[in-house]
C-alpha cells in the first residue's frame, strides 16, 4: 500500500469516519426492514400474498447484510459543486458535500441516511460508470478519482487520488498502485469479485443492455468469468422486474467444483436471485452413470442427432386406419380417414410440440364431430366441442394415431435397436456412425442403462420435442467453448426469446464435440446476431506464464491472437526436470517452497496420477484437499490437488503442474487441456517433469 502519511492525517480520519457512518446507516436500513410491522406479522389476509411479501422482505434484508471481508465502498468521485446527475433513472442523487466539491462514494450497494442523503452509491448506478470509464480524454465531468486500500480486518488504511483534470503525461501512474495491489492480492478459497478493479473494456461488457447477447472470447486472466458474473448483477439491478417476469436468470458452469469456486461472488455484490447450475442440473434429466468413447461423444453431440430424434418421435404418429365413429345421444357421427389426415397434417404444419399436438388433435376431432352435429340439424353449445374431445371414441382414436411419448424410452430404443436407429438415421448417419452411438451392450432396461452426459442431452432434446421447457430471461454460459451442438440446443430451449452471455476461450476447448469456432456455437444457440468481443489483455496472469503457455497456440488455436499480460512478475515461471524416481519428491519440495509464499496452491496433474500425489502430500505432513473427491476442497484447504480435467475456470496463486506430457497424452485434445493447466496460475507456475516437455513448449 502507498504511504497514507502523504495525505493529511485529518483526511484519512475523515474517510474512516465516513466508512463508520456508512456502516451504521446500512445497519439502520436493514433494521428498518426487519422491524417494520409487515415484517413481524401478516400484512394481508391472503396467505399466498403474505408468503410473497415475506420472501421479498427476506431478500431485501439479505441484500442489506454487510459482508465482513468486503469493504462497503472502494472508491470516490469528486465533482464540481452543484453538478446535477442521477443515481438511478428518474431519481435525484444527493451527494456527500464539502465546500468546493461534491463526493460520490462508490461501493457494492446504495446506502442512505435517514435524511435521504446518499452515503454510498451502488457501483451499477449510471453515474458510477464514471469510476470505471472516466479518463483524460473523457473525464465525464469528474475532477478526481480516489481508490482506497483496506487491511485484512476491513479497516481503511490508505487512499490514492488520480487528478483527471491533468493531461496524461502529468498524471503518470497516479492512482495505479492501489489498483495493482488489489489485482495482485493473493487468493485463498473461492473466487472474489472484481468490482473495485473493473477495467473500461470489461465495464463496457458488464453494462451491455439486456436485449444484447454477448460472446466474450477471453484469453486466460482477462476476467471473462468475472465479467459474466458482474453482468448478471448489473442486469438484476437495471432490469429486475422484467427478468423476474421472464423467468429469471441462471449461470451455467462446467462442473460443481467450478460453481463452488464462483458461488460467493454474487452474494458479495448484493445479489442472491441467480441460479448457479451445471448443464445437467439445468436440463434436470438425471445424473450421468457412464462415459462415452471420444467418437461416441462426438457423434452424440452432433446437431444431426436432433434430426434423428425428431424422426423417431414423429414416426409414432400414424394415419387413421378407419372412420372415426362417435355416438352422441341416439345419433352416430362419422369423420372419414381423409378428413382426419387433413387435421393431422394441419397440426404438424403448425410445428407444435408433440404433446401439444396430441391435445390439439383431440380438440379438432371434437370440433369435427360438432360440425357434423350442426350440419345435420342437431344442437350444440359452448361445451360440446370439449365433451366430444373427451369422449371414449375420440380418446381411443388419438391414442391409436398419436400415442403418448416417453423421452427416456425413445432414446433407449434408439441406442439399443439397430433397425429403429437405421430407419430414423437414414441419410443422416452412415452405418458406421450408427454403430458408434449405440450402447456397446444392451442394458436390461432404461433404469439400468449407463447414461452418459451426452445421452442425457439426447433425452432432454426428446423431452423438449414432447413438451417445451420453462424459459429464462438471461443465461450466462461459462466455459462455453466445450459445449457440443446438442448441448447448445439444450441451453437455447431455455432462453428462446431472452439473451445470453457466452464466455470462453476457444483455445481451452477440450471436449470431443466442442465447437471449433464461436460462429458455429452461436448458430446452435440460436444467437447468430450475438456481439463478439475479444479480451486478449490479461490482468492476473504474469507475462512470463502466459508467454510460455502461448507457445501451444499455433497448434491448438492458430487463428487466435497471442494474449498479452498487464504485468511482469519476477520469478513467476520455474521449470524443473527430475528423474522419474524423484518426480514425486520434486513435487513435494515445490509445494513446501510454495507454502512459504502467500496465497493458494494448486497441484495439477493428469487424472490418473493425482491420487498418488495426494497420498504423498499427506505422508509428508502437508494437508491437502482433493478436488476430484470433494467439491468444497477449495474453501477448506490452502493446498488442493486438482485433476487436469477439473482445472478449467479455476485460479491459484501458485500452480505446481506435474508431468505436462502425461496431460497432453491423456486425451484427444490433450494440448488444449495442457494450455488450461498452465494458465491457472496468477502469481507463480512451477512445472515439474521427468518426460520431455511436449514439442511446442520445448
Amino acid at each position: 500500500m502507498p504511504d497514507s502519511a502523504a495525505a493529511p492525517d485529518a483526511e484519512l480520519r475523515a474517510e474512516r469516519r465516513h466508512l463508520a457512518s456508512s456502516r451504521e446507516a446500512l445497519r439502520e436500513m436493514r433494521e428498518e426492514v426487519l422491524t417494520t410491522e409487515t415484517a413481524l406479522a401478516d400484512a394481508v389476509v391472503d396467505k399466498y400474498t403474505n408468503a410473497v411479501l415475506q420472501r421479498a422482505r427476506e431478500r431485501r434484508a439479505e441484500a442489506l447484510a454487510e459482508l465482513p471481508d468486503a469493504p462497503l465502498f472502494f472508491g470516490r468521485l469528486t465533482y464540481p459543486p452543484g453538478d446535477l446527475y442521477e443515481a438511478e433513472p428518474g431519481e435525484p442523487f444527493t451527494s456527500t458535500r464539502t465546500p468546493g466539491a461534491d463526493f460520490a462514494y462508490i461501493g457494492r450497494r446504495n446506502v442512505r441516511e435517514r435524511s435521504g442523503a446518499t452515503m454510498v452509491l451502488d457501483w451499477r448506478a449510471p453515474v458510477s460508470a464514471a469510476f470505471y470509464r472516466a479518463g483524460p480524454q473523457s473525464p465525464m465531468g469528474v475532477l478526481s478519482r480516489r481508490r482506497y486500500g483496506f487491511g485484512t480486518d476491513g479497516a481503511l488504511t490508505a487512499f490514492e487520488d488520480e487528478d483527471l483534470t491533468l493531461p496524461e503525461p502529468a498524471r503518470a501512474d497516479a492512482g495505479a498502485a492501489l489498483l495493482a495491489a488489489e489485482i495482485e492480492r493473493p487468493r485463498t478459497g473461492p473466487m472474489r469479485d472484481i468490482v473495485a478493479t473493473i477495467q473500461p473494456d470489461q465495464d463496457d461488457l458488464v453494462r451491455a443492455s439486456l436485449d444484447t447477447s454477448l460472446c466474450v472470447q477471453g484469453a486466460p486472466g482477462t476476467g471473462k468469468t468475472a465479467v459474466g458474473l458482474h453482468r448478471i448483477a448489473f442486469l438484476l439491478y437495471a432490469e429486475r422486474v422484467r427478468l423476474r417476469r421472464e423467468g429469471g436468470v441462471a449461470i451455467v458452469g462446467p462442473s460443481s467444483s467450478f460453481l463452488s469456486y464462483i458461488r460467493d461472488v454474487l452474494p458479495a455484490l448484493g445479489e442472491a436471485e441467480a441460479g448457479q447450475l451445471t448443464l445437467e442440473e439445468l436440463a434436470d434429466r438425471g445424473t450421468p452413470k457412464g462415459a462415452d468413447s471420444p467418437q461416441a461423444a462426438r457423434l452424440k453431440g452432433d446437431a444431426r442427432m436432433a434430426e434423428v430424434l425428431s424422426r423417431a418421435l414423429w414416426a409414432q404418429v400414424r394415419p387413421a386406419a378407419e372412420t372415426l365413429v362417435v355416438t352422441a345421444g341416439s345419433r352416430k357421427y362419422r369423420v372419414p380417414p381423409e378428413d382426419i389426415a387433413e387435421i393431422v397434417d394441419g397440426i404438424r404444419r403448425q410445428r407444435a410440440s408433440y404433446g401439444a399436438g396430441r391435445d390439439l388433435l383431440a380438440q379438432r376431432l371434437g370440433g369435427a364431430v360438432q360440425g357434423l352435429m350442426e350440419a345435420s340439424g342437431g344442437t350444440s353449445d359452448a361445451g360440446t366441442r370439449g365433451r366430444m374431445a373427451r369422449s371414449r371414441e375420440v380418446k381411443a382414436a388419438v391414442t391409436a394415431m398419436w400415442p403418448k411419448a416417453d423421452p427416456v424410452k425413445l432414446v433407449f430404443a434408439l441406442l439399443t435397436d439397430p433397425d429403429l436407429l437405421a430407419r430414423a438415421a437414414a441419410g443422416v448417419l452412415d452405418p458406421e456412425e450408427q454403430a458408434a452411438v449405440r450402447f456397446p451392450r444392451r442394458p436390461r432396461s432404461p433404469r439400468s442403462a449407463p447414461w452418459s452426459p451426452a445421452d442425457l442431452v439426447l433425452i432432454d432434446e426428446a423431452a423438449c420435442l414432447v413438451q417445451r421447457p420453462p424459459s429464462l430471461g438471461h443465461i450466462v454460459l461459462d466455459e462455453a467453448q466445450d459445449l457440443s451442438p446438442m448441448q447448445c440446443r439444450a441451453v437455447a430451449r431455455r432462453v428462446p426469446s431472452g439473451s445470453v452471455t457466452v464466455l470462453g476461450d476457444i483455445a481451452q476447448g477440450t471436449a470431443p464435440a466442442a465447437a471449433r469456432t464461436w460462429a458455429d456455437l452461436l448458430r446452435h444457440l440460436g444467437k447468430d446476431d450475438a456481439r463478439l468481443q475479444v479480451l486478449s489483455r490479461g490482468y492476473r496472469v504474469p507475462a512470463q506464464i502466459i508467454d510460455f503457455a502461448a507457445r501451444l497456440l499455433p497448434e491448438i488455436a492458430p487463428d487466435l491472437p497471442a494474449p498479452s499480460a498487464a504485468r511482469q512478475a519476477p520469478g513467476a515461471l520455474r521449470i524443473e526436470a527430475a528423474p522419474a524416481p524423484r518426480l514425486t519428491g520434486a513435487v513435494l519440495d515445490a509445494c513446501k517452497r510454495a507454502l512459504d509464499e502467500e496465497g493458494s496452491i494448486g497441484v495439477i496433474a493428469a487424472d490418473g496420477r493425482l491420487d498418488g500425489l495426494h497420498t504423498a502430500l499427506a505422508e509428508r505432513g502437508i494437508g491437502a484437499g482433493h478436488l476430484g473427491r470433494d467439491p468444497d476442497a477449495l474453501e477448506a484447504y490452502r493446498v488442493v490437488c486438482v485433476p487436469a480435467s477439473l482445472a478449467k475456470g479455476l485460479e491459484f496463486d501458485t500452480v505446481v503442474a506435474v508431468e505436462p506430457a502425461d496431460i497432453a497424452d491423456a486425451e484427444e485434445r490433450g494440448l488444449n487441456r495442457l494450455y488450461v493447466v498452465l494458465t491457472r496460475a496468477v502469481s507463480r507456475l512451477h512445472v515439474v517433469h521427468s518426460r520431455p516437455l511436449p514439442e511446442p513448449l520445448g
